[in-house]
């Protein structure tokens, strides 16, 4: 072989390695990208900060304006064998407050009609009732059309998924905002089981 031959076959010998190392690194970025939006989405799945809620007043509120705090959400009725449970979600409330704790209550009449008032007279019964201070929420739909798009994304993206089953169910959000717990009914606030997931988060 001449050397004029040898250094032509070298040139070309580079060249393809080089081309092949390109496709690779590219096919490499590329699978990089499609993971990174693969669990993106999965991640927005089990996240409730881009989703907004209306207050008792009809004013929007983002749930990120919560970014950095614990919450605990719950479908909340004033004539229920667990409305009680007020008082034990109130003490909650102000013994974890100031280490970033919030408990957001969503009225609905979706369960035996026993919320069938006005976000006024929810209001005034919580108050006069319970003397309940943190925030609740415009009245809305848990079960079927019409859900809110809150509840959509609460009972479909924490195991076990599908609906809730009564009054004062909760679920535990962390401070990322993703959905960390999900307790029946009759998990009381003040539980240990209850206390112990929310002071695992704070």
């Amino acid at each position: 072989m001449s050397k004029r031959t040898f250094i032509t076959v070298v040139i070309i010998t580079l060249q393809i390695s080089l081309h092949s190392c390109s496709k690779i690194t590219t096919q490499n970025k590329s699978n990089k990208t499609s993971e990174m939006k693969s669990e993106g989405k999965k991640d927005l799945k089990n996240n409730i900060y881009d989703l907004s809620i209306k207050t008792m007043d009809g004013q929007e509120k983002r749930l990120s304006d919560y970014k950095g705090k614990v919450l605990l959400i719950v479908n909340v009725a004033s004539k229920c064998g667990y409305t009680s449970q007020y008082e034990g979600l109130e003490n909650l409330y102000r013994k974890y407050k100031d280490r970033g704790f919030e408990v957001l209550a969503f009225p609905s009449n979706d369960f035996g009609e026993q919320e069938p008032g006005t976000n006024d007279q929810i209001k005034a019964f919580c108050k006069s009732k319970y003397n309940v201070t943190f925030p609740l929420f415009d009245k809305i739909k848990v079960l079927g059309d019409g859900k809110s798009t809150l509840y959509e994304r609460l009972v479909n993206n924490f195991e076990p998924s599908g609906d809730i089953g009564w009054n004062f169910e909760k679920f535990l959000i962390d401070k990322d905002g993703n959905i960390a717990g999900r307790y029946k009914s009759k998990v009381k606030p003040e539980s240990e089981e209850m206390v112990e997931a929310i002071e695992s988060k704070l």
